[in-house]
């Protein structure tokens, strides 16, 4: 089995599929370093990420593939799943060897996968953007946690940025301990230093806002009042609304 090491960076995927055709050798594997080697390991070479590679991989696969297709690729890597990486090498492989464009060959298996993959987290980051409920603090931010099955937060981040650019704002992955916040000006990555900031996945209630509350239980009580009980259906707002979201939904709360 031939492996290849590199840093598990999108940037050093791309960097591995340059080496891999310097080379002319393809890995049946990706590792990072310290990961167990399988047994019988044909050969190992190591990437070091390097961005003009990175560049001029996506270069070639943007005279390639279209634009949806480029989109894709980054929601299969943003679904983190272990087999993710590989997932996107071989897809690029094939996009690189076809004489002609390949995203709509979908009797091909990695195609398809690739499409299927796409199609989820793509749908999780409409979630996630549908279910944020920001909540005011002390300092006048708007904080929101919200808790992806995918890594989906870098994806969402142009829709908060354009809908809400006037306004300071953080937004939180309760799941993978890190996020972003919004100044005005530009978009930074944080990592709360607090671990009594949040209090099971919701903001601490001494952080909020004098009038937050008062906001919390008007929403409440609209909520409340526009539904129509007879017209309670349990089972398709679970469809809409998945019941995984609620615990970060006010308007869910007793």
């Amino acid at each position: 089995m031939s492996i290849f090491y590199y840093d598990k960076t999108f940037d050093g995927l791309l960097s591995v599929v340059f080496d891999a055709y310097k080379i002319k050798h393809f890995p049946q594997a990706l590792l990072a370093e310290g990961d167990i080697e399988p047994m019988f390991m044909e050969r190992v070479h190591t990437t070091v990420t390097d961005p003009n590679k990175s560049d001029r991989v996506w270069a070639a696969l943007g005279k390639k593939l279209s634009r949806q297709a480029l989109n894709h690729i980054h929601h299969v890597w943003q679904s983190e799943l272990s087999e993710a990486d590989h997932l996107i090498f071989r897809y690029i492989r094939k996009v690189i060897d076809a004489p002609h464009s390949i995203e709509t060959h979908f009797a091909d298996e990695d195609v398809m996968a690739m499409l299927k993959l796409a199609k989820k987290v793509s749908k999780d980051t409409m979630y996630l953007i549908e279910f944020v409920r920001f909540q005011k603090t002390k300092e006048n931010i708007f904080f929101a946690p919200v808790a992806p099955d995918y890594n989906t937060l870098p994806l969402a981040l142009h829709h908060f940025i354009d809908r809400f650019a006037d306004q300071h704002w953080a937004l939180y992955d309760i799941r993978r301990g890190y996020g972003f916040y919004y100044n005005l000006q530009r978009v930074e990555e944080i990592i709360l230093p607090d671990e009594n900031t949040l209090i099971d996945g919701k903001i601490n209630p001494t952080l909020l806002a004098e009038d937050e509350q008062q906001f919390q239980t008007l929403w409440r009580n609209y909520f409340k009042a526009i539904t129509i009980r007879e017209r309670i259906n349990k089972r398709q707002q679970r469809q809409h609304m998945p019941a995984r979201f609620w615990h970060l939904l006010p308007e869910m709360q007793n």
